[in-house]
């Protein structure tokens, strides 16, 4: 069947995310959680956070760290209802993107975090999962934990 003329195209997608900053996990036992994955997974966790290293392809060969961290139940506000694992992903200009998103009509969170790690926003998606969006800092923050080389 051949294209109507009349059907409308969705526009091509903007790139808003860049990769993904880090993925946490609530526990009530942090330190606990965080053996169990370092006995049974093999992961090189220390006080509860793994970092990954990566060098982006391209020609810019931009170094970065995906984050792993387990974080305690009252870590801080995760959003409506009680989740246990929250995603981080990062972006270029956070401000941007959290004006366009409340143009578009997605839940934008009122307030932005920042610190030595960059600064920080906070969606949800229709199915209530709070999203973390990461601008980095302009300079790389280098962690205290033990890094890992990703293959």
């Amino acid at each position: 069947m051949a294209p109507s003329s009349t059907m409308v195209s969705e526009p091509p997608p903007r790139k808003r995310v860049t990769g993904i900053g880090g993925i946490f996990l609530r526990s009530k036992e942090p330190k606990r959680l965080a053996r169990w994955y370092r006995e049974h997974l093999g992961m090189e966790i220390e006080n509860q956070v793994l970092t990954y290293e990566w060098v982006s392809p391209g020609p810019d060969h931009r170094r970065g760290a995906t984050v792993w961290a387990v974080l305690p139940n009252d870590d801080r506000d995760w959003g409506r209802g009680h989740p246990t694992a929250m995603v981080n992903y990062r972006v270029e200009n956070l401000d941007r993107v959290l004006a366009d998103l409340k143009t578009e009509g997605v839940e934008v969170e009122g307030k932005t975090e920042e610190s030595e790690y960059g600064r920080f926003g906070w969606v949800t998606d229709p199915d209530g999962n709070r999203i973390e969006l990461w601008e980095p800092p302009r300079t790389p923050y280098r962690s205290p934990e033990r890094h890992v080389e990703m293959e």
